[in-house]
């Protein structure tokens, strides 16, 4: 796992442009703490940070061979098949490395070695014989990338911040960009700043003297499931530990994130099996209190902690809880750490916390295992099962919640409401069918694409950067693309099957796990009820009320801001007003800090 930067410019000469390079590639020094390399070419720079996980001596990079270069970020988890058929073409390795892999699959297939790939993966790829770039990213869009072209080529890197560091990019807003901001409804390829895009998952971006392409590679499709019930259990399962499996492929300490639900005790328990009983490693955040323990709220009936333990004896895991305070989750120190982390404007708690917790992991193990988009493949959040949810015209996971926008201008707030309707028609434009699918069918296979190719964008997106942000690789067995398409085309009453959410995963592994966890209902990522955080964040939404200079003032609504202050400091019943207060003061610092011309 790595972090990459890059330059093509056919207009002027990069080796006269080394200081610039090596300032873009080491934006990636977080991602990648290990090792550095640059090299430049006349019209070409690749930089590359490393965090050593296979063939740590081997994998060097940037690597060449002959006429191609490559710099790549991930993990291709059957590099040991594919590097198998290239000895049998000819090919001979020097290292044990996957990129090497990657680099001789481009030479023996070209730009089609994306379709032999399975992987977490972002890279870039120069072929000096036809001063061509080729970006690659993905299919699910696990690892990320980002360009801009310019006017005589492109500049690239792992996270915006490789592209800000070059002074051909000046960072600008326009309001498209601002809407981003305000909500969770992620667009694919959009990048907040003006002239700036991802790479979408499942694309390649071909970079040449011609201009930018961009041609997809890979994409859901509706497709007819043949399987019974008892056949589709049996396949998710052993699709899962074969996923498993190829994922615990690592030459340094390995781990598991649980938090007592399904989708985590499931890795674990598939983990500690293919590992060897009794020898997997688990961490689980928790929280200290001063208000009286857990009160169940409208997302969460239950603590995570007793589930927790629950697995960890079950499996017989080597376990630690990662307690953090009301303090550590609110110091200035942790929240600049998470917005320069993610280049976006935090979310709170949950964002801190997350990246507290993988940075006391990172003390123990270099990789770990989660259970995040479990709930969007198999259909786990209560949304799903909401039929006011499901029949309402916009993304599920919006339908009848506050945020953010709450405490925004009501132009702006009127203005992002159509924003994100005209994304939601979008985004149900792209939805493949089978023919003559209609009723719930034909809504739910809606509602599962909505989650796989925008709320997963989200979410994943947050869990690369807050780990990479402390060099830890983690992985996501749950977007392994078989997995992905397999359950995609399976019958919405089969993923309800025993009248609960995730039935097929939970039908897949319940003999793994303590009859508590199979019991449990989903409870999503933890957050604080410590009344002392919530009392910091309103501290600083109020000095933000305070200060005419403040660069979020021209977007708030303050008399809506002013009477949030003014409601009492709950539990779990006031969530939702504490998030909008995060949000706000987590714009206010990513406006503070990169200072965006809003155009």
């Amino acid at each position: 796992m790595c972090g990459i930067a890059g330059w093509v410019d056919y207009d002027r000469d990069l080796t006269l442009e080394r200081d610039t390079a090596l300032a873009m590639t080491r934006t990636m020094a977080l991602r990648g703490p290990d090792a550095e390399g640059l090299w430049i070419d006349p019209h070409v720079a690749l930089g590359h940070r490393r965090l050593a996980v296979i063939d740590p001596r081997g994998g060097a990079q940037p690597m060449s061979e002959g006429p191609v270069t490559l710099v790549y970020s991930g993990e291709t988890y059957n590099f040991r098949e594919l590097r198998k058929v290239l000895e049998f073409h000819g090919h001979r390795f020097r290292t044990r490395s996957d990129t090497e892999v990657v680099l001789r699959a481009y030479l023996h297939w070209g730009a089609d070695l994306v379709e032999h790939l399975n992987g977490m993966y972002a890279f870039a790829l120069w072929d000096r014989r036809t001063e061509e770039l080729l970006l690659v990213r993905d299919r699910m869009g696990i690892k990320p990338l980002y360009y801009a072209p310019t006017r005589h080529g492109v500049l690239f890197g792992s996270e915006p911040k490789a592209v800000l560091a070059n002074p051909l990019f000046t960072p600008r807003l326009r309001d498209e960009g601002l809407f981003e901001l305000l909500t969770t409804a992620k667009t694919p390829g959009h990048a907040v700043f003006d002239g700036m895009y991802e790479v979408e998952p499942g694309h390649v971006v071909r970079v040449s003297r011609a201009g930018v392409t961009d041609r997809r590679y890979w994409a859901l499709t509706a497709r007819e499931h043949t399987d019974g019930i008892p056949r589709t259990v049996r396949r998710v399962r052993e699709l899962l530990e074969d996923i498993v499996e190829r994922q615990l492929i690592s030459d340094v300490p390995l781990c598991t994130l649980l938090s007592g639900g399904l989708d985590s005790s499931a890795l674990t328990a598939l983990a500690d099996r293919a590992m060897g009983l009794g020898t997997v490693r688990t961490f689980a955040v928790d929280f200290t209190d001063e208000g009286g323990g857990f009160v169940p709220d409208a997302m969460r009936d239950t603590a995570d902690t007793p589930y927790v333990h629950d697995v960890a004896k079950h499996v017989g895991s080597h376990h630690t809880d990662v307690v953090l305070s009301g303090e550590s989750l609110s110091s200035p120190e942790a929240v600049e750490q998470v917005m320069r982390a993610r280049d976006l404007p935090g979310i709170g708690d949950m964002d801190t916390s997350l990246y507290l917790l993988f940075a006391e992991i990172r003390r123990h193990s270099t990789v770990a295992l989660s259970g995040e988009s479990a709930d969007e493949v198999f259909g786990g959040y209560r949304w799903f099962h909401d039929p006011a949810a499901v029949a309402a015209d916009t993304f599920p996971w919006l339908h009848g919640l506050g945020g953010m926008t709450d405490l925004v201008d009501r132009d702006l707030d009127r203005r992002t409401d159509a924003y994100v309707a005209e994304r939601y028609r979008q985004a149900i434009d792209e939805v493949p069918r089978l023919p003559g699918e209609d009723g719930l069918e034909r809504r739910m296979r809606e509602i599962c694409y909505l989650h796989l190719t925008r709320m997963v964008r989200f979410l994943l997106d947050r869990k690369d950067r807050l780990s990479m942000a402390v060099g830890l690789e983690v992985r996501v067995p749950f977007c392994d693309h078989r997995l992905v398409e397999y359950v995609f085309n399976t019958p919405w009453a089969y993923k309800t099957y025993d009248g609960r959410e995730k039935s097929l995963l939970r039908g897949a592994v319940s003999d793994l796990l303590p009859a508590s966890v199979v019991r449990r209902r989903k409870s999503p990522y933890p957050a604080t009820q410590n009344p002392s955080y919530e009392r910091s964040v309103r501290d600083r939404l109020s000095g933000i009320l305070t200060d005419p200079n403040a660069p979020v003032r021209p977007y708030l609504d303050v008399k809506a801001a002013r009477a949030a202050l003014r409601r009492p400091i709950g539990r779990a019943s006031l969530q939702e007003n504490r998030t909008a207060m995060e949000r706000i003061v987590g714009l206010n610092d990513w406006l503070t800090a990169y200072r965006p011309e809003h155009i």
